[in-house]
């Protein structure tokens, strides 16, 4: 069931839902977030069981912009280093992880069992109301922190809307029903990729993930090198963080990754590329496609001339907009039914490397 924001009643449904251990689709800035007390062993067991995820693959957790977001990461953290707090008065609330020491006694089933917890502190003002609502105490109890994975299924293409929760838990149930996800509908994330992830474990900050942060952000604010995990001795072995799997974020169709002159000889009529797909294939590209008339004019139901039928959609030129459309892009090819998707490679700049990223662990499913 989706709830709408404005409607008075919701925030306090949601409360009470994960106050009592229940599951929430969470609108995030970067992506929806399949939320639960993250104190709450039982409630992080349903997420893993939600999204088919295994339980040792650690989820974030969310935590409140109170005191500058520190009083939540000191609750979940028995260390926290000098650049780490650099970070947090630098990217919180927004889209940054801190993979940092656990406390022994907090959040070991959100941790995957680890001894370190990620932690990021959202800046979307829908997530920021209800973290700050759960803070305060109700009958004793407060809830310190919500552990939200992103709301899909484990390893498939992340929602950056109400919708797209919907579709992965509800389609096929009653949306009213006792078993239907209670979403809270924020509208479209503003960011569409997950965070950027740095590990504060070893004592200097090592980049586990690209997001919309890049690297020099990180190393100014910071006020040093920020590492990446193969410049590390080999004996210091990097936490497990969510999203690093080499294969992730995939849409149901094959993703195919192409350089832009491979990508174009293979729209070209009679490529055996084309030839050898018999259902759509999804197009989503920088660039003018090489491509006929008669192609490009090709109702959605046709084929031409026994190739492979073409889903065009234009991939933005602009860095943070193609991340705020990527995963939408993708379920979309998907919903019109795309045997394969081809996308043009991502420009290697910093400002792609979270989009580089992303479409890297889908063409790897």
């Amino acid at each position: 069931m989706i709830l709408q924001v404005h409607e008075s009643s919701s925030l306090p449904r949601c409360e009470q839902v994960l106050r009592q251990g229940g599951l929430l689709g969470l609108p995030t800035e970067t992506v929806y977030g399949l939320a639960a007390d993250a104190d709450k062993p039982q409630a992080v067991a349903a997420i893993f069981a939600a999204k088919g995820r295994p339980a040792d693959h650690p989820l974030i957790v969310h935590v409140a912009d109170m005191d500058g977001g520190l009083s939540g990461a000191r609750y979940f953290a028995h260390a926290i280093p000098d650049f780490a707090m650099r970070l947090m008065q630098a990217f919180w609330p927004g889209p940054l992880t801190l993979i940092l020491p656990r406390r022994a006694e907090v959040a070991q089933a959100a941790a995957g069992g680890q001894d370190s917890v990620g932690l990021r502190c959202p800046s979307h003002p829908v997530a920021q109301a209800l973290l700050r609502a759960l803070r305060q105490s109700v009958q004793g109890d407060v809830v310190w922190g919500l552990a939200a994975p992103s709301a899909n299924r484990f390893g498939r293409v992340s929602p950056t809307t109400a919708q797209h929760v919907h579709t992965e838990f509800n389609a096929d149930r009653a949306a009213d029903g006792p078993a239907a996800l209670l979403i809270l509908d924020g509208g479209p994330c503003e960011v569409g990729i997950e965070s950027t992830i740095v590990d504060c474990t070893r004592g200097e900050p090592v980049l586990l993930r690209p997001g919309a942060i890049g690297l020099p952000a990180l190393a100014e604010a910071c006020g040093q090198a920020v590492r990446l995990p193969q410049e590390m001795p080999g004996n210091q072995a990097a936490p497990r963080a969510s999203g690093t799997l080499a294969a992730h974020y995939a849409p149901k169709a094959k993703v195919r990754l192409m350089e832009t002159a491979t990508l174009q000889q293979a729209l070209r009529q009679g490529s055996s590329q084309r030839l050898a797909v018999t259902g759509r294939i999804g197009i989503y590209m920088r660039t003018r496609p090489a491509i006929s008339a008669n192609d490009a004019a090709q109702p959605l139901d046709a084929t031409a001339g026994g190739l492979a039928q073409l889903l065009l959609r234009a991939m933005p030129q602009d860095a943070a907009r193609a991340a705020q459309h990527l995963f939408a892009a993708l379920r979309a090819m998907d919903d019109a039914g795309a045997q394969e998707i081809w996308v043009e490679a991502t420009p290697q700049t910093m400002d792609w490397a979270g989009v580089t990223d992303r479409l890297q662990r889908a063409s790897a499913a």
